[in-house]
């Protein structure tokens, strides 16, 4: 099975994103669409466009970046709720056919501003129960036609998508930590993302979401899995912790700010709090430091070390069964390139580079 590498685009009007330099926002498109074409030159097959209200829209920036770009995919992340799934089944199909098969969706079921968009929040089971709604449906739009479907939270009659796809449908990517989410990924994803946990967590996971493919009756073709993880890497060890430690100092001089609580009341995120728990560092590389001081989502653990250390580690979570990666570090144009050049390389080429 081949491997795919995804860098990420923080598609924020905040400056300074994650100690990113750029200090004006992302909200650019010469900046958006010059990130991309550094991804797209550098060995990444494309980038995670994150979501969420108060940010620009992810998917008129996806396209956007598909006409500036001739292989660079979009890792569209987008919510039910915010998107009607006959509306997205339509605006993906035509994204997909347009860029020429270049799509992806990264589906989003957590916290957000749902009041300020006219959605309204229900209990955990609730919300993925509509999420798996959304997945259901948005596949039989994409492949079927005159469809009909009663749903308790969608409903469409006599639903026919224009374009229709020829071939496969755009990758659908999952997240969450939650049984609830887990139930969603196993019978209705194509990907499962996992954050940065150990080696022994994912381990858990992939046989837990394996197990309940096989007794929920999945449909589709066998659900594969995914790395979305900080990776700052150096000529040598020292280099890099010495940097990764800097930046730490930095996070934990501002650590002040107010955190967006509801985003830490995330299962996923819980999990990687409390990683900080069992130590600095887990595993050969993974640091969980980050955490403590307003470090969130791919940014509360960080893999650390030489290029040939965190691609041994990287290596490691492949031999679990992860084949999709979204990496990424700031500065994002600097570190896209560097990362390109040093890592994937050595993750492409294990033998030659003395890794296998």
């Amino acid at each position: 099975m081949s491997v795919e590498f995804l860098w990420y685009i923080p598609n924020t009007v905040e400056p300074g994103h994650r100690g990113d330099d750029v200090a004006g926002g992302w909200a650019d498109l010469e900046l958006s669409a010059e990130l991309a074409q550094i991804a797209e030159d550098h060995g990444w097959g494309g980038a995670l466009i994150g979501t969420g209200w108060g940010r620009p829209d992810s998917f008129t920036i996806a396209t956007a970046l598909a006409a500036r770009t001739t292989r660079f995919r979009p890792l569209v992340a987008i919510r039910p709720g915010y998107w009607r799934p006959a509306h997205f089944a339509s605006a993906a199909a035509t994204l997909h056919q347009l860029s020429g098969g270049r799509l992806l969706v990264n589906i989003v079921s957590g916290q957000d501003n749902l009041a300020a968009y006219g959605d309204v929040e229900g209990d955990q089971a609730a919300r993925y129960a509509r999420t798996k709604e959304f997945l259901q449906l948005i596949r039989r739009l994409w492949t079927e036609e005159n469809v009909t479907y009663r749903g308790e939270y969608f409903a469409v009659e006599g639903s026919t998508v224009v374009p229709r796809l020829q071939g496969r449908h755009p990758r659908l990517y999952f997240g969450g930590a939650s049984a609830a989410a887990e139930q969603v990924s196993a019978t209705e994803a194509d990907v499962q993302l996992f954050w940065g946990e150990p080696l022994d967590g994912i381990a858990e996971r992939i046989d837990r979401l394996k197990a309940l493919s096989a007794s929920l009756g999945r449909a589709h073709a066998p659900l594969e899995f995914g790395l979305r993880i900080t990776t700052l890497v150096r000529g040598s060890s020292e280099e890099a912790w010495h940097d990764a430690e800097e930046k730490v100092a930095k996070m934990a001089k501002a650590s002040g700010k107010t955190l967006d609580l509801g985003w830490h009341k995330a299962a996923g995120q819980q999990r990687l709090l409390a990683l900080a728990e069992r130590g600095e560092v887990l595993d050969s590389c993974l640091y969980t430091t980050p955490g403590k001081f307003g470090g969130a989502g791919a940014g509360t653990t960080w893999l650390v070390g030489s290029y040939d250390e965190v691609a041994a580690a990287l290596g490691k979570y492949q031999g679990l069964g992860i084949t999709h990666f979204v990496l990424s570090d700031t500065p994002y144009k600097q570190e896209a390139a560097r990362v390109g050049d040093h890592l994937l390389s050595r993750l492409r080429d294990p033998v030659a580079s003395g890794l296998a």
